[in-house]
């Protein structure tokens, strides 16, 4: 069983030779979690999250009939070479997605990209190591940073119409939001091809983006911090 609890949603997987079950709640949603954990005979489980997991539920876990790993950055043992300089303080789900990268597609040169609440760009070389990422507002960060630090602009949803050019205040925040989340994800995707052979970008998290750059793989995969902590569960069983 392997579950990511990330800024907005709590994703469980069941896997069995590849994913068998999943299911998305909120971290408030104890029973839906609680009843996940039990619904299958798991033979073990992982979990990572991004904030403060309650104390109950971590009991919950610790009296579960399997044993539950929690992967903690900079401290539980991971497949791939480090040069991030605070380990401490890296995001369990940007490490976990790149170890699920480069489970997946080992030897390639390999950027992730991860919009979600936020949006993360981290890099893992072809032999194995993870080179650090940057991070930046998501999509709806941007919109509500825009209403919220503004007096008169409104909150809009990034769902709707979207014109090469905002033809409103409603689309030119919009295009503004998401337009520039792409360009700038194509910029990265641009100098990582330039300083890395065999360049393989792939997407994940929750909100996608189209981007197409020439010479340049792009695979889509929704499920990579879950590959990534099923194969760090494994990695501390049986290191390899």
């Amino acid at each position: 069983m392997v579950i990511d609890i990330g800024n907005t949603f709590v994703k469980m997987v069941c896997y069995e030779d590849g994913i068998i079950a999943e299911q998305r709640v909120a971290l408030s949603d104890r029973e839906a979690i609680l009843g996940f954990c039990r619904r299958q005979p798991f033979a073990g489980g992982i979990y990572c999250s991004v904030v403060d997991v309650p104390a109950d539920l971590e009991r919950e876990w610790s009296s579960l009939p399997f044993g539950m790993l929690r992967y903690e950055s900079g401290v539980t043992p991971v497949p791939l070479k480090s040069r991030y300089q605070t380990p401490l303080t890296l995001g369990a789900d940007r490490m976990a997605a790149s170890v699920g990268a480069w489970a997946r597609w080992p030897g390639r040169n390999i950027l992730v990209v991860d919009v979600g609440t936020c949006a993360t760009f981290d890099f893992v070389s072809a032999d194995g190591t993870y080179l650090g990422g940057n991070i930046s507002p998501g999509i709806r960060m941007r919109l509500k940073a825009m209403h919220q630090q503004t007096g008169r602009l409104p909150l809009v949803e990034p769902e709707g119409d979207v014109p090469d050019f905002g033809i409103s205040t409603e689309t030119a925040l919009r295009c503004g939001a998401l337009k520039g989340i792409a360009m700038e994800t194509e910029g990265y995707v641009r100098h990582f091809a330039q300083r890395f052979e065999r360049p393989l970008v792939c997407f994940t998290g929750g909100d996608s983006l189209d981007v197409d750059v020439p010479g340049v793989e792009v695979c889509r995969d929704r499920h990579l911090v879950a590959r990534g902590l099923d194969r760090i569960l494994r990695w501390n069983q049986s290191p390899v």
